[in-house]
């Protein structure tokens, strides 16, 4: 069957209604022979994405969430040969070029996220742990995401290919964003000389982690950050803050220090753009026991204070408690065995899309395993779900 003609707005604008995704989708490349399509792409991933919403985690319960809701989803998409089987899911899923999928997912999200000055944008990976082939090597995929800590919200992710590791999937990911004013957050595996010149490049700032995969940078980091922090004189606001939190019989007290580098630092010249180096202590008590630790970071930020280099610090860990666990969690990420060419890649920025729309949902105060829920039980907080970015 040829794929319905919709009709292509020039611009997505800052709101996408319901009937929007179905043209969002529409512009994607079907990978499959034409004579092959008894369903239309859009059709296919427009139940797919209602069905996760919806609690739906796999193919089979997308199938069966199509067969309930069949007369809801026709008010916008078309089925005439009835709702594809999670065979068929699986096949459209498995051919699709994932980084179209995670492209146009991008650039929908670069349209309808608040632009946040200097927000801080998180960039972590996530294994999908039982999506592997084992015919294949039984190679892992690691899904790369930028989480946007401002808004609470994936901004894109892409997935590592076959023999890769982060460390070349982050520029991929960085091309794919809009880094203007922002403050990129990255673990020590991603601290590289060509990740730093990207996110300058891209009109964004950096804030990496250092540690020994970085030697040389390590050292004269550390050396220059203990130096400035055993001196006998004191450090001024903007090059020193601290805090202290008690929570359930933890004491933390977490101190940050700031210091802007010359010419003459070592690593000056490898490192584009870069102004500070950043040292964050915490010292943690809990049943009369203190542990200390240190980390050291760099930042192309000049005027990145104590304070605002402790909060971004502390924000980067969003991504682990606000989007890897909820995938867990409210998705059952882990649980998935999708794994068959691209399906487990495609079916991840399913999910990513699912989350954001539930995230922005106004108006509900429960969690995301309850408001997938509820919208599978009330198709008036589905249809709400699906226009939260109409609001």
């Amino acid at each position: 069957m040829a794929k319905r003609k919709v009709k292509v707005p020039a611009s997505m604008g800052p709101a996408p209604d319901v009937e929007s995704f179905v043209e969002l989708f529409a512009q994607l490349p079907d990978p499959r022979v034409e004579r092959t399509r008894r369903h239309s792409l859009e059709s296919v991933l427009f139940l797919c994405l209602c069905g996760v919403v919806c609690g739906a985690n796999d193919l089979v319960s997308i199938e069966r969430f199509g067969n309930a809701r069949q007369s809801l989803l026709e008010q916008f998409v078309e089925f005439p040969e009835g709702i594809p089987s999670h065979d068929t899911l699986g096949r459209v899923l498995a051919k699709l070029d994932p980084a179209e999928l995670e492209s146009l997912f991008a650039r929908w999200m670069n349209g309808v996220a608040e632009a946040t000055t200097q927000g801080v944008v998180a960039i972590d990976g996530k294994v999908l742990r039982r999506a592997f082939n084992k015919a294949n090597g039984g190679n892992f995929i690691t899904m790369v995401s930028a989480w946007s800590t401002a808004n609470g919200l994936v901004l894109g992710q892409v997935g590592t290919s076959e023999g890769s590791n982060e460390i070349e999937a982050i520029p991929r990911l960085l091309k794919l964003l809009h880094l203007k004013g922002c403050l990129v957050t990255i673990d020590a595996a991603g601290c590289q000389t060509a990740i730093a010149e990207k996110i300058v490049d891209g009109g964004g700032d950096y804030l990496l982690a250092v540690r020994d995969n970085q030697p040389k940078l390590h050292e004269a980091v550390a050396t220059a950050l203990e130096t400035f922090r055993s001196r006998k004189k004191s450090p001024g606001a903007k090059q020193h803050a601290s805090t202290t939190e008690t929570s359930r019989g933890r004491e933390e007290k977490r101190r940050c220090w700031v210091l802007p580098i010359s010419d003459e630092f070592p690593e000056a010249a490898r490192w584009k753009g870069l102004g500070k180096l950043v040292l964050f202590e915490s010292e943690r008590t809990v049943a009369g026991k203190t542990s200390i630790g240190a980390r050291y970071f760099i930042t192309s930020r000049k005027s990145l204070t104590a304070k605002q280099a402790l909060a971004s610090v502390r924000s980067h860990w969003e991504i682990e408690n606000k989007l890897h666990w909820t995938l867990d969690a409210a998705f059952g990420e882990d649980d998935s065995r999708l794994r068959a060419d691209n399906a487990a890649e495609n079916f991840a920025v399913v999910r990513h899309v699912a989350l954001n729309l539930l995230r922005n949902v106004k108006g509900s105060k429960v969690g995301i395993k309850n408001r997938r829920l509820e919208a599978g039980w009330n198709e008036r907080f589905l249809l709400k779900v699906l226009s939260s970015y109409a609001d």
